[in-house]
């Protein structure tokens, strides 16, 4: 695992250097505790000269003709796709993501720096009508100069790449703050493959640190215009308030407690694939999994039968092997923070149709049903290999189920009849829900993004214009105007 060792620095203004903390963060295989690096964390002063560096590269980036900003894009492709084995044995030992999992993050990386590939050419500007003669309206999309990025530990090659690529793509320059539990994979992986691919030093910038450390200053310093968060929606929250107390915009994607509805007409082995994949991909560890399986009474008994054998087939362990359905959990604090959830759901009267084991890192599937009303693990984003099976009278009761979450992420609802299944989602307040298929899903042009807890702002295709843009007016009197004096 040679990266590790290369990449387990500070990245600032190109030069990959060590950081001058007082302690260090210890980078360790989730799955066996293999130590892979430990990274001395930036300071205060690190972080100020991160943004230094992007302020300074920033405006002849900007003013550089959009083709060759694509160009770094293309190259960037080219390395992923020669290099899908060593970044795939990355993802796998920092993670503790499967071999589909690594796959599925390799994928749609790819297609998101297809993307900006795209997405450096698509700004336009506007000539705009003035009810005053002589007067010419002009509107530019210009860069908003440096974006702030703070990326989440589950998938951090792609959530880092999925707000870096675009923000440069469209001319500005960037300070990623990659997860402390995924320094490599969120962070000097990125840094190296726009290095090599020819991305002008000073334009990206990468600081390992944590809070403890810098406190808000990743937020609060004056230079970054726009902070896009990934993460939880408590971090979140702090992330927004900071920000605009400081006048930054923010892009927020946040948790979810997505609802997977199965509605009585629906196709239940289908159902139960999408279901168990909607669950359990990534070991539960995904905002968009399907935290509540909800079943139509009428259908409730095939599809519980079907659901949970399938659940019981799913095989848990070293996730470098390719016939591991479920690896390990990022840390034993989330193991152990699961495992008394599901204890204490148990105790208040849930039924454990499935009872994974929870040893280490490992968890093994988890299936409950009879979840009482007010049950704690009904209301929250279970980030792990847990599933409650809810039982429903009717679409009206489903939808009122499905409402009942301050998140509003995802969703998917499985029926026979296809537009009965479009005016269901319709009803479910959430920024995105999949008919017949799961709930995990992210295209490159569809705008992405949730209501209420799940954040706020889009990304993904003409979302990334706005979020990573300002619109300028230039007006021009080609004439004389009238003053009144």
């Amino acid at each position: 695992m040679s990266y590790f060792s290369e990449l387990a620095l500070q990245f600032i203004d190109g030069e990959w250097r060590g950081g001058s903390g007082s302690w260090d963060i210890v980078d360790f295989n989730p799955y066996n505790g293999e130590k892979l690096a430990s990274i001395t964390v930036a300071t205060v002063e690190e972080v100020d000269l991160a943004y230094r560096a992007a302020e300074r590269a920033q405006p002849e980036w900007g003013a550089t003709n959009p083709y060759a900003r694509r160009a770094v894009f293309e190259r960037a492709l080219r390395i992923i796709e020669d290099r899908d084995k060593e970044l795939t044995e990355t993802i796998i030992a920092e993670c503790g993501g499967t071999h589909v999992k690594a796959g599925f993050e390799l994928h749609l990386a790819k297609e998101f720096l297809r993307e900006a590939i795209h997405l450096a050419l698509r700004p336009e500007g506007r000539i705009l009508p003035s009810p005053v003669d002589g007067k010419e309206n002009r509107l530019y999309r210009l860069p908003v100069g440096v974006v702030g990025v703070i990326s989440p530990f589950n998938f951090p090659f792609l959530l880092s790449l999925k707000s870096v690529a675009p923000a440069l793509a469209l001319g500005n320059a960037v300070v990623l703050k990659p997860h402390q539990n995924t320094p490599v994979c969120g962070g000097g992986l990125v840094a190296r493959i726009l290095e090599e691919a020819g991305l002008p030093a000073g334009l990206l910038n990468v600081v390992v640190t944590d809070i403890a450390e810098i406190g808000d200053a990743l937020i609060e310093h004056p230079i970054p215009k726009v902070i896009s968060f990934t993460g939880s929606d408590k971090v979140g929250r702090h992330v927004a308030t900071v920000a605009a107390s400081h006048f930054k915009r923010t892009v927020l994607e946040l948790g979810g407690n997505s609802a997977l509805v199965v509605l009585d007409d629906a196709d239940l082995d289908y159902a139960v694939d999408a279901a168990v994949f909607s669950r359990f991909v990534h070991q539960g560890q995904v905002c968009m999994a399907a935290n509540r399986v909800l079943v139509d009474r009428a259908v409730e008994r095939e599809f519980t039968e079907k659901f949970v054998a399938k659940v019981e087939t799913l095989k848990v362990g070293d996730p470098v092997d390719p016939t591991t359905h479920i690896g390990p959990l990022i840390n034993e604090g989330q193991a152990e923070a699961i495992t008394q959830l599901v204890d204490q759901t148990i105790a208040e009267g849930a039924t454990a149709l499935v009872r994974g084991q929870t040893e280490g890192t490992l968890m093994g599937p988890t299936v409950l049903s009879g979840v009482p009303e007010g049950s704690a693990i009904l209301g929250q984003e279970i980030f792990g290999p847990v599933v409650t099976l809810i039982p429903f009278d009717g679409d009206d009761e489903a939808v009122q189920i499905a409402n009942d979450t301050d998140y509003g992420l995802s969703g998917a609802v499985h029926t026979a009849d296809i537009e009965r299944g479009v005016r269901f989602a319709q009803r479910i307040h959430t920024g995105m829900i999949h008919v017949n298929d799961s709930t995990v899903h992210d295209e490159p042009i569809v705008p992405f993004g949730g209501e209420k807890h799940s954040g706020l702002g889009r990304l993904n295709g003409e979302s990334m214009i706005e979020d990573f843009t300002t619109t300028k007016w230039i007006s021009i009197q080609h004439g004389r105007s009238q003053f009144p004096f």
